[in-house]
């Protein structure tokens, strides 16, 4: 047979020869190097690369892939890394697949190539682009079958690749279909190989690449869309028959798995192609409608097109039966205006349900584990695609939900082999009597079904229930079985979709729950009263316990639900009266447990804990009681969203929640709001070791608090008033453990919060008493001396401090709350902090705890740092700032490392000074300018410091830590934004020291990095530029600085125009603003640069980059005038839209 023409020797020879002339090693323009080979060393690998033997490169592809662990891995990987550098490697790659058998050396050869087109394409013409594609082809066409999968693999990426990025550079690059299908007609390995071709190239079609923009990739996928993607589908289908049929002469069972298999993924992949850019995930629950094109219709509708799948589904096997009830999966969801007649609509839908009742009947395949999930998977999506007044007019809909009810009851049953399936199940049910309000009686006997429903809705939940609760009894028998409640994410999605189903019949389904609740509840209480009375003999405990374990675990259970139905009030007017009665007396015995829970844990002075997973429910309730029933006011603004659109009054909300509080029967709000509250305390006195515990108490607690009317209504409890003025370890042990000192700055921003909700007369009185276990731990490390204060206990003390005046200041969130914890703390209690840095230097905890304090304390957000005019309060603070910040700073860099963490003992600490520095440069209270009028070293110095630590922190170190290199950078550019003078002052050694910071930092790929130095140029430029003509003495030092290398403007502009170019899409906006100041500031660089471009290139393209280049500076004017800089951005986004078009490099 013949495939494709297998290219000749002399072909190949023009094939290579063509590509080395065109793959040039370095553009020669500064600061646009082509590749790492312009480094000495890079080219002496690379000619060490040419040099080595077809063996030697097979060895040496052996140590790359399989021996990461030899010490020649490490010098593979080096010249691995140079090879795919330069195009000029190109022949090499094909000299390789052309002679070597090594499958590891095809694999490097076609990586290679793949990559080096990625990231070269404009370096080949459009005819080397396609007899690349096509040598490749031809090549897989002789010796495809014999090849590695993997080889395989990548050598078919390679051409999807080259198909994607040539697109719409011909007919030739978009005439790949035909290339394919010729496979289909040979052999039956060819076949294979034609099927994962096809896959192939639509997944790589459907997917962006790095270095293409999205509009680039979105139009290129809906080309392919529109031309190929129907054809394509249609030859995955004509294959599915084949097989199906065994119409292939020469198909041995071998062949026909694979064909099958690759045959249903083809279809699958067409029928998940991003058809309208919106990137559905099909792992996720609920991908949504697909959107098919009109021209599908014919296709989709025929019924032999379903029945294909679902005859693959029922007469094949996993993974097989899997992919193909996939592909139902996906047909089940097409749009539903593909149709264009009811009855088409109708018909379909008919033959899905026809075909789920078959597999629900006979219970085909979903004895397999992947089947079953898949059809659960079905379930869930069938009702989003159609009304459930369309699915009762379908033929045997009574049967077809019986069947589903039955099927819904039994998995229940059988969780242990569903679990991950069941949420899948309740979605089904959810958004059929989600549905039920909007069918419309039309006389065609809607009303049966209706019923029918309720009847079937109210089985399913209470098999659902009755499984959930019995589920701790069978996990207590048999340990193996995996326990539904330690699998979060399953039972977060079946908490979701719990209530409005649950809602649907509430009456009769709150009736069982309470039947099931109040049985367990009572056994529970006798046997609690028996434990703890000594009833239960010793001998007997054991058993005891482990009975107990199981009850609170059922309990747990129906806790969660309990939140999960009364959180899911919808908050209408057509919400049915009475269900908040409902609510309540499900509510009530939420209550009284955690009651019980609660008493027993504090008479017993924390020994008689419940299971922790109780614990977590109690939580789960009262937060959802809270969202529900003790929204902060009655007031529109303070309503979630849902409600204000839901059409409800806030007085008719109110009466809802009055009947609700009265039949709880624990009293007014205040009442409940205390027994919750108390709830709080009580979990952290007692759960001190529980990190889920204490995480949800917390959230609780700041939640409650957030709100203006309830943080008042807090405040008037006695448990808040002692939580608010015994905030101390000996109350809360939890605050004393280490694992939990994160705990201390929410549980301090939290009281803070509610002490300033108050008035001002209130709120005065109230922080006095707040603050004042803090003023007791300040006033004892004020009197410490040096020795005193490194102590184990003075440490403690110190991190503990920082932690919670951390808290503190996170609540300050305004002029007046802010200034209080001023005075608390300055000027008495300030210098603390310095003496702690001065003896904790080394001690990363002690220091990082104290310099996080500082980031908080000195950031002006929310402009609450706002001292007044006659007030120095600013630079006082300032200056304190400066104290600590040199104290640790100038120590950190000579005190050694005691283990293999640099950052943790250095690093994070350096950044944290920094970060902590940044803000209060930035602030704006602080007039800089008075230090150096009234000769005062506090900004100098820590200047100094803070320059000291960038410049002996190597780059490799900083990039190494995002955090670190975070503010390593921004420090750098607030540095050329306000203190000018600063740096012109220093040596020209650090001043190009900081120059080479930033112009490496410019070509970093990530983009906060990249801006803070694009903004640094901008500013130096900008300086120099609007201040050329003054005979100002920094003015003098920087162009004396500048003048010592006269390659720095020109490298700087070269690397901008570089970034702009070639860098990625997302980072090109944030290069353009320094160019125009660059060019003002430094003409003849941008003049030098632009001849130098365009002598690279052809006449042609010299042409092209002339006109682009005088397009570009049309009309800009010489200033730096916003609109002027606006207008000259969107130009150079312009020109680099149509320069990346014929460039090379």
């Amino acid at each position: 047979f013949s495939l494709l023409p297998a290219p000749s020797r002399r072909g190949r020879a023009l094939l290579s020869v063509s590509l080395r002339l065109r793959g040039v090693r370095s553009s020669g323009v500064p600061g646009l190097s082509g590749s790492s080979i312009d480094t000495p060393q890079g080219a002496f690998l690379l000619a060490a690369m040419e040099s080595l033997s077809l063996a030697q490169v097979e060895a040496l592809c052996d140590v790359f892939y399989n021996q990461p662990q030899s010490p020649d891995w490490s010098s593979a990987n080096q010249q691995i890394l140079q090879l795919q550098s330069s195009t000029a490697n190109v022949p090499q790659c094909q000299q390789i697949i052309e002679n070597s058998t090594n499958p590891y050396a095809l694999l490097l050869a076609s990586s290679t190539l793949t990559k080096l087109v990625t990231s070269f394409w404009t370096n080949f013409t459009s005819d080397q682009q396609v007899e690349v594609r096509t040598y490749i082809l031809a090549y897989l066409a002789s010796h495809g079958p014999n090849l590695e999968g993997f080889v395989l693999k990548s050598m078919i990426q390679l051409v999807c690749r080259l198909t994607k990025l040539g697109w719409f550079d011909g007919v030739r690059h978009r005439d790949i279909v035909p290339e394919i299908t010729k496979f289909l007609s040979a052999t039956m390995d060819h076949c294979v190989i034609g099927l994962q071709l096809f896959n192939a190239l639509i997944v790589e079609l459907n997917v962006p690449i790095t270095g293409r923009t999205l509009t680039q990739h979105r139009k290129t996928a809906v080309s392919f869309r529109d031309q190929h993607l129907l054809e394509v589908l249609t030859v995955g289908l004509n294959m599915l028959r084949q097989v199906a049929s065994r119409a292939l002469s020469n198909m041995t069972p071998e062949h026909e798995v694979k064909l099958g298999n690759h045959a249903l993924s083809l279809v699958v992949q067409c029928l998940q192609y991003d058809f309208i850019g919106t990137n559905p995930d099909d792992s996720g629950d609920d991908v949504g409608t697909i959107q098919v094109p009109s021209t599908w219709r014919m296709v989709v509708q025929d019924p032999s097109t379903f029945a294909l799948l679902l005859d693959f589904y029922i007469n094949s096997e996993p993974p097989r039966s899997t992919h193909a009830m996939q592909g139902i999966i996906l047909l089940s969801s097409v749009r539903r205006s593909i149709f264009r007649a009811e009855a088409d609509k109708a018909a379909y839908l008919a033959q899905i349900m026809n075909a789920i009742r078959q597999i629900l009947q006979g219970r085909i395949g979903l004895t397999h584990m992947e089947n079953y999930h898949e059809f659960c998977r079905l379930l869930g999506r069938l009702k989003s695609n159609y009304q459930l007044s369309e699915l009762i007019r379908v033929e045997n809909f009574g049967e077809w939900l019986e069947l589903a009810m039955n099927f819904s009851v039994s998995s229940f049953e059988q969780w242990q082999w569903s679990l991950n399936s069941i949420h899948y199940i309740l979605q089904l049910w959810s958004r059929l009597v989600a549905a039920v309000p909007y069918v419309q009686p039309d006389g065609q006997g809607i009303q049966a079904p209706i019923r029918q429903l309720e009847a079937c809705t109210v089985q399913v939940l209470q098999a659902y229930v009755a499984a959930m609760v019995s589920s701790p009894g069978l996990v207590a028998m048999d340990p193996g079985i995996e326990d539904p409640l330690d699998n979060e994410g399953s039972l977060k999605e079946q908490l979701e979709r719990l209530p409005l189903v649950f809602r649907f019949q509430y009456q009769p389904m709150a009736q069982f729950l309470a039947q099931q609740y109040d049985t367990v509840f009572d056994q529970y209480e006798q046997l609690v009263g028996a434990i703890d009375g000594g009833a239960v003999r010793p001998e007997a405990m054991e058993d005891a316990r482990q009975q107990m374990s199981v009850l609170e675990l059922q309990l747990t259970w129906m806790v969660y639900i309990i939140g999960a139905v009364v959180g899911g009030v919808s908050w209408n007017v057509s919400s049915p009266e009475g269900d908040e009665s409902i609510d309540a007396t499900l509510a009530q015995r939420a209550f009284r447990l955690a009651q019980g829970v609660g008493v027993r844990l504090e008479t017993s002075n924390g020994a008689a804990k419940c299971d922790e997973r109780l614990e977590l429910a109690i939580l789960f309730f009262f937060q959802n009681f809270r969202k529900t029933y003790l929204l902060d006011s009655h007031s529109s603004l303070a309503m979630p969203l849902h409600v204000v659109m839901s059409g409800i009054s806030s007085e008719g909300r109110a009466s809802k929640q009055q009947v609700m509080l009265e039949e709880l029967g624990l009293g007014d709000q205040s009442e409940v709001v205390n027994l919750i509250v108390s709830k709080v305390g009580n979990n952290l006195r007692h759960w001190s070791e529980s990190d889920e515990v204490l995480s949800l108490t917390l959230t609780l607690f700041h939640e409650l608090a957030a709100g203006a009317g309830s943080g008042k209504l807090l405040l008037q409890l006695d448990t808040v008033q002692f939580l608010c003025t015994n905030h101390t370890e000996e109350h809360f042990p939890f605050l004393g453990l280490p694992a939990n000192r994160r705990y201390r700055t929410v549980f301090h921003a939290t009281l803070a919060r509610l002490i300033f909700h108050q008035a001002i007369d209130d709120m005065t009185s109230s922080f006095q008493g707040f603050i004042q276990p803090t003023h007791q731990v300040l006033q004892g490390l004020n009197t410490l001396g040096a020795d005193q204060m490194a102590t184990e206990g003075a440490r403690r003390a110190v991190i503990g401090l920082c932690r919670d005046l951390r808290g503190v200041a996170q609540a300050t969130t305004n002029k007046r709350t802010y200034l209080m914890l001023f005075e608390a703390i300055y000027p008495t209690y300030f210098p603390v902090f310095t003496r702690a840095a001065e003896v904790f230097h080394s001690d990363p905890e002690v220091m990082i705890s104290i310099l996080r304090f500082l980031n908080e304390f000195v950031s002006n957000k929310g402009q609450r740092v706002n001292f007044s005019t006659n007030s120095p309060n600013g630079i006082l603070l300032f200056r304190e700032t400066s104290s600590i910040l040199c104290t640790y700073g100038s120590r950190i860099l000579h005190t050694p490392l005691h283990t293999n963490d640099p950052y943790k003992e250095r690093f994070k600490g350096i950044s944290l000074l920094l970060g902590a520095l940044n803000v209060a440069l930035q602030g704006n209270y602080v007039n800089f300018g008075v230090f150096a009028l009234y000769n005062d070293k506090a900004l100098e110095n820590v200047l100094d410091v803070a320059l000291t630590l960038v410049l002996n922190i190597s780059l490799k170190d900083a990039m190494a830590y995002p955090k670190l290199s975070k503010n390593y950078f921004a420090f750098i550019e607030v540095l050329f934004q306000n203190h000018i003078e600063y740096i012109g002052a220093k040596d020209t050694g650090t001043f190009m020291t900081l120059m080479t910071l930033v112009h490496e930092g410019l070509q970093a790929m990530e983009p906060p990095l990249s801006s803070n130095c694009a903004s640094a140029i901008d500013f130096l430029a900008t300086f120099m530029y609007q201040n050329r003509e003054k005979d100002w003495p920094v003015l003098q030092q920087l162009n004396a600085h500048i003048a010592m290398d006269s390659s720095l403007i020109p490298s700087l502009t070269a690397t901008l125009f570089n970034q702009l170019l070639f860098g990625p899409y997302s980072n090109h906006w944030v290069v353009t603003r320094p160019v125009l100041s660059l060019m003002l500031a430094d003409e003849g660089s941008f003049t030098a640069f632009r001849e130098h471009l365009a002598s690279s290139q052809s006449l042609e393209n010299q042409a092209k980059l002339n006109n682009d280049f005088a397009r570009l500076l049309a009309d800009i004017g010489r200033n730096l005038e916003q609109s002027n800089r606006d207008r000259f951005g969107q130009r150079l986004a312009t020109f680099r839209q149509s320069v990346r078009e014929y460039l090379t490099i």
